[in-house]
């Protein structure tokens, strides 16, 4: 019977190693779970214990013989009920016959178990330094509303706040993400990456871009509509350096590469100027002919706009003024020619919903708009199963959003009634 123990042993500490130099696993990790695993071994085979006594495992590291020990607890945890001190020096020793058998098999699932924690920890510690950098990524499957990603070494997860609108995520596609956060779950820690996040038009440029990438050339202020639109405002931090010129490229294949990186999101890059105004007729391009005055003390800017300009610095849904809203950091008031209020804007908008209705889109509707990629009237529009059955979203914003559907869909259909006009004329 000692023999076939020593055997179990051998085999059992043998396994040990090989998993510690196969999978880079520190040795004390895996003696820490051995442990664990063999006191909840001897529980299962011996049923309830003594509550006033607490079991631990001494583990030969060079043989793996294990032995049970049981000592009378010095202080117990009245709220929980743990065992938080005890006197080792009473220590008894409880282990069972045969008991070498049984734990070999239950310590085998547990300690595997931990391994894969272990080797998990890992994964997660390189990637915390890696967090605000991209990767290339492949699509595994989505979960839900989120897509899984393999990121080399381990998994990541985009959650729908994450990824870009009007991106369908395909099994085995590759894409670029950043690497946005560690966030714990109920299923542990997690890798979160992202598409929507501003920092990755950031790092794409600065792979893309040489003159970025070594500080000549700076992306002083960026704001991002994902999957839509995105304003950049850049300067050069070198003399006889062009940053606008930089990070187009000679005919545009810098940028090019960085838009097709995006999915074709459009890219406006603009030069950074201290001259307030200056710097929004930048970000309202491409608006021509604007008067713009500042009121300081309001942070609040009045564009007075041509009538053939409106359209272009409101931006369909407001995304342009929103955008440069963002950019500049003026709430922006947009006006006829005659003085007709258009559009106001506040720079806090994250999304063309934002815009609407005050105090009718409640943040629990938003969050489900969001999570439904609902973020802009042609959305709403396209995709009215989503919301119209939706049981969570009040039937007062259902209310609301049909009749900006109603208006948006008759605006459109004029807008492609005059798009077809002039090409007929042309």
């Amino acid at each position: 019977m000692k023999k076939k123990q020593q055997l179990i042993r051998t085999e059992f500490a043998a396994a040990i190693s090989q998993i510690a130099n196969e999978r880079n696993i520190e040795p004390d990790a895996i003696y820490e779970a051995i442990e664990v695993s063999l006191v909840s071994a001897y529980r299962k085979q011996m049923g309830e214990l003594q509550e006033d006594r607490y079991y631990f495992t001494k583990l030969d590291r060079e043989t793996g013989e294990a032995h049970i020990f049981r000592a009378p607890a010095t202080q117990i945890d009245e709220e929980t009920g743990e065992i938080t001190a005890w006197d080792e020096s009473k220590a008894e020793e409880v282990t069972p016959a045969g008991f070498g058998r049984i734990a070999a098999q239950t310590a085998k699932q547990v300690i595997l178990q931990k391994i894969r924690e272990s080797e998990r920890d890992q994964v997660i510690a390189d990637f915390q330094e890696k967090i605000g950098d991209i990767i290339t990524a492949q699509i595994l499957r989505m979960r839900g509303p989120s897509v899984v990603l393999d990121l080399g070494r381990g998994q990541g997860i985009m959650p729908p706040e994450e990824q870009m609108r009007g991106e369908f995520y395909r099994m085995n596609n590759r894409i670029t993400v950043l690497i946005k956060s560690i966030e714990e779950t109920p299923k542990g820690r997690m890798i979160v990456c992202s598409r929507a996040d501003t920092q990755l038009v950031v790092k794409l440029f600065e792979r893309e871009v040489p003159e970025v990438a070594s500080g000549a050339v700076d992306i002083a202020r960026i704001a991002r509509e994902a999957g839509v639109r995105t304003k950049l405002a850049v300067r050069s931090t070198q003399e006889g350096v062009d940053p606008v010129g930089s990070c187009v490229g000679q005919r545009g294949v810098r940028v090019q590469e960085v838009i097709r990186e995006l999915n074709n999101e459009k890219l406006d890059i603009i030069p950074f100027v201290e001259d307030e105004k200056l710097l929004l007729q930048g970000a309202l391009a491409p608006a021509e002919g604007l008067v713009i005055s500042l009121d300081e003390t309001e942070r609040l800017a009045t564009v007075t706009a041509p009538d053939d300009q409106l359209s272009l610095v409101i931006g369909r849904g407001g995304q342009n003024v929103r955008l440069a809203s963002k950019l500049t950091g003026w709430r922006i008031t947009v006006k006829s020619a005659e003085g007709e209020i258009e559009t106001k804007v506040t720079g806090d908008e994250e999304y063309e919903i934002d815009t609407y209705g005050a105090g009718v889109i409640d943040p629990e509707t938003r969050e489900i708009l969001i999570q439904n990629k609902l973020t802009t009237m042609m959305d709403i529009a396209r995709f009215r199963h989503k919301w119209e059955d939706h049981e969570d979203i009040p039937a007062p914003t259902k209310e609301f959003l049909s009749e900006k559907v109603a208006i948006f869909e008759k605006e459109e259909a004029e807008h492609q009634k005059n798009v077809l006009l002039r090409s007929v004329r042309s």
